[in-house]
């Protein structure tokens, strides 16, 4: 090979390395859209949202909730003796029963909007109130 056909093969792997320099980037890109659009939901909507109230201390929290109608509310009893998270309510629109420590229950909230205030039955100190928009 001549001086000149040496020059002429310098560029190649200057050539590899930007093409995967632009390889790298573009994956990492697509990554965080997708990353983005996952977490955002499609269209740009809010995600799903979790409602859940956690029992731990002989507490609900949150003590207050806002939820859509008949949405499904999780109860996560974090203590060491079970709780029950009912309605006030005569009518008995919602009850978890008896969750035992370590484990959890879900309810669908009522349908209607307003607030219901809850209890535990077990410790009738501990209340809050779920409130449906």
């Amino acid at each position: 090979m001549t001086k000149s056909n040496h020059r002429s093969w310098l560029w190649v792997p200057g050539l590899i390395l930007v093409l995967l320099m632009t390889a790298c980037s573009s994956s990492s890109s697509s990554t965080s859209a997708s990353a983005s659009a996952t977490a955002t939901g499609s269209a740009g909507q809010k995600p799903a949202t979790s409602d859940t109230i956690v029992i731990k201390n002989f507490m609900f929290s949150p003590a207050s909730i806002a939820v859509s109608p008949g949405a499904v509310v999780t109860v996560k009893n974090e203590d060491s003796v079970a709780h029950t998270l009912t309605d006030k309510a005569d009518q008995k629109i919602f009850n978890t029963g008896s969750v035992s420590p370590g484990q959890s229950k879900t309810f669908k909230a009522p349908d209607k909007p307003g607030s219901y205030p809850f209890f535990c039955t077990i410790h009738q100190y501990m209340t809050g109130t779920l409130v449906v928009r």
